[in-house]
């Protein structure tokens, strides 16, 4: 599913209210699963893939882990909800994200 998604710059809405959006440029859809953990090397489980939902479990060694589900609702949106531990503290994030352009 994350294949089928388009490269560019996205912005990332949050749904907790008084969150700002966040713009990341992404070269593939994979670069959403580790939204709290990104740029860390993490061993990856796909629990679900289908042409329009993805849910990955993933553990960064001695720096937390996460489960990520990805909705798509077409090539340019998707809904995003990730739960974990980051920092050695639990998170929550949910979001809407749209292509907005090229990065």
């Amino acid at each position: 599913m994350l294949d089928g998604l388009e490269a560019g710059r996205w912005e990332l809405r949050p749904r907790e209210a008084g969150a700002q959006p966040q713009r990341i440029c992404l070269s593939n859809g994979r670069g959403l699963i580790q939204l709290r953990h990104a740029g860390l090397v993490c061993d990856r489980f796909v629990v679900e893939d289908t042409p329009v939902q993805v849910v990955v479990q993933y553990t960064c060694k001695g720096r937390g882990y996460g489960r990520t589900q990805i909705k798509r609702e077409s090539g340019r949106l998707i809904q995003i909800e990730s739960q974990g531990i980051a920092s050695g503290l639990p998170f929550e994030f949910a979001a809407e994200a749209r292509r907005i352009g090229d990065c």
